[in-house]
């Protein structure tokens, strides 16, 4: 979808459907984006439990025909170093073909009843580009219970640079769709740089 005064504009909307320091959050995105041609977006607002604080932090996703990208937006309660609340908003762009992973996984119920087209009761987005990277590792052994020789380790390297859960129940449906239609087009658009 090319990027249009509706685009833009529904962008725009849900940054402000969000509530979430929506000047802040949209001038952060559109100075990222810039010129180019808006193919998808998705802003997934969450609050969540740290101790004795509730948290709120929004992540805007934005593809565009070379890029995508990542702005979050966290607020920071006052503190030693600055005497009132304050927010944090950070962006990151990515060249598409930097991308190495998109993983969306589906949470159904009744899975045995499941119809196509039914939503998910949640979905978790995992996308990877190389910037952050978990090594879990474990002793290796052999199939000799008796061997007490060391064999070192063995591990996988997971490339885990966002993930964004959104349920049916926290964020609504909508917000449910919107991550199934982010992911197909980032998919499809990492997907056409390999052709």
């Amino acid at each position: 979808m090319a990027k249009t005064s509706t685009t833009t504009q529904g962008l725009r909307a849900a940054i402000e459907r969000s509530g979430y320091y929506p000047a802040l959050v949209a001038e952060a995105v559109e100075a990222a984006v810039g010129g180019e041609p808006i193919r998808s977006y998705l802003v997934h607002q969450e609050t969540t439990f740290d101790q004795n604080e509730v948290r709120r932090h929004v992540t805007v996703l934005v593809l565009t025909g070379n890029r995508f990208i990542v702005s979050h937006t966290d607020e920071q309660a006052a503190d030693s170093t600055s005497p009132t609340p304050y927010a944090t908003t950070s962006t990151e762009s990515v060249k598409l073909g930097r991308i190495s992973s998109v993983v969306l996984s589906r949470v159904v119920a009744n899975p045995e009843q499941y119809t196509v087209g039914t939503l998910p009761r949640e979905v978790v987005l995992t996308i990877g580009w190389g910037a952050v990277s978990r090594i879990d590792l474990e002793p290796a052994a052999c199939g000799d219970p008796n061997c007490e020789a060391d064999h070192g380790y063995t591990g996988s390297s997971t490339a885990d640079d966002l993930s964004l859960r959104v349920s049916e129940a926290g964020d609504g449906p909508e917000t449910v769709r919107q991550t199934l239609a982010f992911a197909q087009a980032l998919s499809e658009a990492t997907a056409d740089l390999t052709r």
